[in-house]
């Protein structure tokens, strides 16, 4: 079944990634045969992960979430999934705006 996946590296860092067998790319991240991202940043753990019938779903979540901040990526790793909407960039910099900092 397809996956998506996030890892915490050794250096705090995230990985996002999908595949369609979560053990086996587990793996290769650990001996250090995944991406070069995580080669140097070895050892990693994984921290959250979404299994999905689709490919292109567990892909499309994958790119979407490559594309989050930090504490967004943090909110979902922990599960506070209603904060979700509220870490968006867009909504982020605009509160900052309001509250003039």
């Amino acid at each position: 079944m397809p996956w998506t996946y996030i890892l915490e590296c050794a250096d705090g860092a995230f990985y996002v990634g999908s595949t369609v067998d979560l053990e086996r790319r587990l793996s290769e991240h650990d001996e250090g045969l995944g991406a070069a991202f995580t080669r140097r940043r070895r050892p990693v753990r994984l921290v959250w992960s979404a299994e999905f019938s689709r490919v292109d779903e567990a892909y499309a979540l994958e790119k979407r979430i490559q594309g989050w901040g930090r504490r967004k990526r943090i909110a979902l790793i922990e599960g506070r999934v209603e904060e979700l909407r509220g870490l968006s960039s867009r909504s982020w910099a605009a509160r900052r705006a309001r509250d003039g900092g």
